[in-house]
């Protein structure tokens, strides 16, 4: 069984991800990690640390001359701007005094809308959100595409599995349905600023987000996930926690902001007849095959062997500059949510 895990703040010194049960002689190397993690900046719209803060990739253990040795994997993702918090982010104690002189230590006591701030509070005790929104940052995604890029290289080599995105809709702008790319055209994707794979709905998602930054305001939209030259029978009927499709819904909600998850043409099935809704089932050259892909590669929570098709819906993220009411902790007071960039 793979299991993986994550640790780390925001503003800390680094990102450690961990992941164990991959099997010896997978070739994966640091410039494979940072590849991934350099193609995690693309896309029109990205927050300004994008553009400053460097990811620094050091494979810690279980790779040995670009082999996987069979152990668990452990990968740093360094923070370039630790510098700047090695002070407020410390995790042995700090002077007090020298503490409250820096600005960027002020207790965070106005919780956003929206974000993890104020249940946190709520859950763990503290009176500032900041050790909430380290953690609860999207900034922790970059440990999980450095573990993405190992498990990539993992699908690659052992069954010819190519793993690639592109984006179907930012706010009001969307492609059409059915508009599904192959993998080769994962470049044009990635060349295009919105990674759309539709020129004219790519446009449109530029313009909403050239608007929604003028008013200071953030967008949400819907990606899709697709994975070729799956082998047939992954996952399992015999138990809920071994369905396929119920992991991979798991494993996207258990991203950042993601507050909706469909499978092949998921909640379009439910306005449509029974007749309508099935992948029939033919004989051909290659096998049997289904029709369409309106499962999306699943059926019974396995693998079907026809490409694996997830979206996943994210909402507009909850640091809005336009700030919007909440109540500041401290006295108890109406108040405007903190503009924190986590």
């Amino acid at each position: 069984m793979v299991r993986w895990l994550t640790a780390g703040e925001s503003h800390g010194p680094a990102l450690v991800a961990i992941v164990e049960g991959l099997p010896a002689g997978i070739e994966v190397t640091s410039e494979d990690i940072s590849v991934e993690l350099q193609r995690r900046r693309l896309g029109v719209g990205r927050g300004a640390r994008m553009k400053f803060e460097k990811d620094e990739v050091a494979i810690m253990g279980g790779v040995r001359h670009g082999l996987t040795l069979g152990g668990p994997i452990a990968i740093e993702v360094g923070n370039t701007e630790w510098p700047k918090w090695q002070v407020v982010m410390s995790p042995d104690p700090v002077d007090p005094e020298e503490l409250a002189s820096l600005a960027r230590n002020a207790p965070l006591t106005r919780p956003r809308p929206g974000h993890a701030d104020l249940v946190g509070m709520q859950k763990y005790g503290f009176t500032d959100a900041r050790p909430i929104l380290e953690r609860a940052s999207a900034r922790e995604t970059a440990a999980r595409v450095a573990l993405g890029a190992v498990a990539k290289a993992f699908l690659r080599q052992v069954c010819g599995t190519e793993v690639f995105s592109h984006v179907v809709r930012i706010g009001s702008a969307a492609s059409p349905e059915g508009n599904v790319p192959a993998y080769s055209d994962l470049q044009a994707i990635d060349d295009d600023p919105a990674r759309c794979f539709d020129p004219v709905a790519a446009k449109a998602m530029e313009e909403e987000v050239s608007a929604a930054h003028r008013e200071g305001d953030t967008l949400g939209g819907i990606v899709e996930v697709l994975a070729t030259n799956l082998p047939p029978g992954l996952g399992s009927h015999v138990h809920w926690d071994r369905r396929l499709d119920a992991r991979l819904a798991g494993a996207l909600m258990g991203i950042q902001a993601i507050k909706g998850v469909e499978v092949g043409d998921g909640f379009g099935l439910a306005a449509v007849r029974g007749s309508d809704a099935q992948d029939e089932i033919v004989n051909s050259d290659h096998g049997l095959m289904r029709t369409s892909g309106k499962s999306g590669g699943t059926e019974g929570g396995m693998s079907t062997g026809e490409t694996l098709r997830v979206r996943a819906a994210m909402k507009p993220i909850s640091t809005i500059p336009r700030a919007l009411r909440t109540v500041d902790i401290a006295t108890g007071e109406a108040a405007q949510a903190i503009n924190q960039r986590s």
